[in-house]
């Protein structure tokens, strides 16, 4: 499973590190804006109804997973 993170889309809502905060993380940028960074990259399968999860409910759909 990869996931993928579109920062062009990101507006750092939370709510993938909501769904799945062992792969999510909401950072500040040096800009001073909110955007999502992963914590693991290629994340285990256990964690994949979390992860489903954080892509399904991502407002701006910003997150995409492959495999």
């Amino acid at each position: 499973m990869r996931i993928r993170i579109d920062l062009a889309l990101c507006q750092g809502h939370g709510v993938c590190q909501d769904e799945a905060p062992e792969v999510f993380r909401v950072v500040e940028n040096a800009e001073g804006y909110d955007h999502v960074e992963l914590v693991v990259a290629d994340p285990d399968e256990s964690l994949r109804p979390k992860v489903e999860r954080a892509v399904r409910f991502c407002p701006n759909r910003t997150l995409s997973l492959e495999g």
